[in-house]
């Protein structure tokens, strides 16, 4: 125990004789520890954590093949003939991402 308490006096002093290499190693210890945070912040909401709604699995997003545009959202108007007309699905509902 006593050389634990020697090696951190020596520490500390090390610390205190370059200030500069002190702040660098905590600004990047911080940088660090925040990055880490975020990233396991933003994949737990996204990819770990289940959706809010009963069997997940079973959801589906309809989108609109525009062939000069690629793939876009639906409109309201085409929203609201696809649930007109549906026989496949127990229930729709739209939404609009960002809103």
């Amino acid at each position: 125990m006593h050389t634990y308490w020697q090696d951190l006096r020596y520490g500390a002093r090390m610390l205190l004789k370059n200030p500069a290499v002190s702040a660098v190693a905590v600004v990047t210890l911080a940088l660090g520890i925040g990055a880490n945070t975020a990233t396991f912040s933003i994949v737990n909401a996204v990819m770990l954590r289940p959706l809010p709604y009963q069997n997940p699995d079973r959801l589906v997003s309809l989108w609109t093949n525009v062939p000069e545009h690629g793939r876009w959202p639906n409109t309201p108007g085409n929203f609201f003939d696809l649930k007109n007309q549906n026989t496949v699905f127990e229930n729709m509902a739209a939404f609009r991402p960002g809103q």
